[in-house]
């Protein structure tokens, strides 16, 4: 379970909860970014989600139901690679795009991972492997949690998040004109989870390019960095 959310109003404003189960994860500062990294047995740390200093964004949440067309099945892109390549700066938004709507994307076998991409003019691309992509021009607010876009309520599972994203609807819809880092953490709070904990609160301002994290539902600990001075 994840929650995913781009705001456009007086300030460009992503927020992202990861909602992890019997994973380890590290928050990393780097370079090129901060990254929210997940330890893999035979590949090590890998950087999945996160804000990179040119003003992009990545989440990754899973799509439930799974649906099988996302399994790998001949030439195509895959949707891991796709993600890490805009967070480490190695394609633009735009190259993602092109490859998401020239040919197929797949996830791993079993597993549909959508992306929920932004960039640092507040577009916004989200790709579900097997069903297609969607792109929308700086939008004055987006959000996706676990269910298809492109299937709405079609096909159900107790871990959509169809309610995390009639909340976090809810709250944009409403919000001023001023929403602001405060503000994004509010609604990150209100869809944070237990069951399947959120392990990582993250809002980026990106016109700031400062990026805020807590861990584990802690919000009062917030921690911030300024990608400007890396």
């Amino acid at each position: 379970m994840c929650t995913s959310f781009v705001v456009n109003r007086n300030k460009t404003i992503v927020g992202w909860n990861l909602d992890l189960l019997q994973m380890e994860y590290r928050v990393r500062p780097a370079e090129q970014g901060v990254l929210i990294e997940i330890h893999d047995a035979k590949e090590g740390w890998l950087p999945l989600f996160g804000a990179n200093a040119r003003g992009d964004f990545v989440g990754m949440p899973t799509c439930w139901p799974f649906d099988a067309r996302s399994d790998p099945a001949g030439e195509g892109s895959h949707v891991i690679l796709l993600d890490t390549d805009l967070l480490l700066q190695k394609k633009t938004l735009r190259q993602v795009r092109a490859a998401a709507e020239q040919g197929p994307v797949y996830s791993v076998p079993g597993v549909t991972f959508m992306s929920a991409l932004s960039d640092g003019d507040g577009n916004v691309l989200y790709i579900v492997p097997g069903q297609g992509c969607l792109y929308r021009e700086k939008p004055v607010y987006t959000v996706l949690t676990n269910f298809s876009p492109f299937k709405q309520d079609a096909e159900t599972h107790p871990w959509m998040g169809r309610d995390r994203y009639q909340t976090a609807q809810a709250m944009l819809r409403q919000a001023s004109d001023a929403f602001d880092v405060p503000d994004a953490f509010g609604v990150l709070r209100a869809v944070s989870q237990q069951v399947c904990p959120t392990v990582v609160s993250m809002v980026y301002d990106v016109g700031e390019r400062t990026v805020y994290w807590c861990e584990n539902r802690q919000w009062d600990a917030i921690r911030s960095v300024c990608l400007r001075e890396r």
